[in-house]
């Protein structure tokens, strides 16, 4: 009676680890299985069946959905449609600074290399003795590049007007993934973290 207890105990424990690992590793999907070019159900029973096609890759975000060769909508920013989804791209914080800071060029997610020339316009409370701080980090968030964005042919930048400005980096390309961001900092001499401001923009490395 004893062992018999002893094996039963064994058999939950090895039950229970099962299903708490099913829990963390575990989600929606993991309850249908793609055989023979269907969905099979297979674990607990309430779960929803998978919108896109058996075998095709999971798409999670704009990117892979571009790649799997599904339509784009031109919208801005652009957006991608997949399995029931709509994935929209990635254009960093642009369209929540449009009316204090515009970047001409580089665009968001475009392809850029070294030197790196960058123009736009900002309002006059953007820089200080007309200029502001730029910068380029790499996938993890070091800086690679750091220079100073100036007036264009020595503009007023003293009025709330936009102000057209240049800059240009110089960078060697990171030897570990391709993408980063470009940085252009607020410029504030005060010091206090209220009147910090950026526009952040991803980009990639040719």
């Amino acid at each position: 009676m004893g062992r018999i207890l002893k094996i039963l105990g064994i058999v939950i424990l090895i039950l229970l680890a099962v299903f708490s690992l099913r829990f963390i590793l575990g989600g929606p999907e993991d309850d249908w299985v793609c055989s023979g070019g269907k969905w099979v159900k297979h674990g607990n029973p309430s779960a929803s069946k998978p919108e896109r096609p058996c075998g095709e890759k999971e798409v999670t975000n704009f990117s892979e959905c571009l790649a799997a060769g599904n339509p784009i909508m031109e919208s801005y920013p652009r957006q991608c449609r997949a399995g029931g989804e709509t994935f929209a791209e990635d254009v960093g914080n642009e369209l929540e600074k449009m009316d204090l800071i515009r970047i001409d060029s580089p665009r968001p997610n475009q392809v850029v290399k070294s030197p790196l020339s960058i123009t736009g316009q900002a309002r006059g409370n953007w820089f200080f003795e007309a200029s502001f701080p730029v910068f380029l980090v790499d996938w993890d968030g070091l800086i690679i590049a750091q220079g100073i964005a100036a007036t264009k042919d020595g503009a007023d930048w003293m009025m709330e007007n936009f102000v057209p400005f240049t800059a240009t980096l110089e960078f060697s390309k990171p030897t570990y993934k391709n993408n980063g961001a470009l940085i252009l900092k607020k410029d504030n001499p005060s010091g206090l973290p209220e009147n910090d401001d950026a526009l952040e923009i991803p980009v990639f490395f040719e």
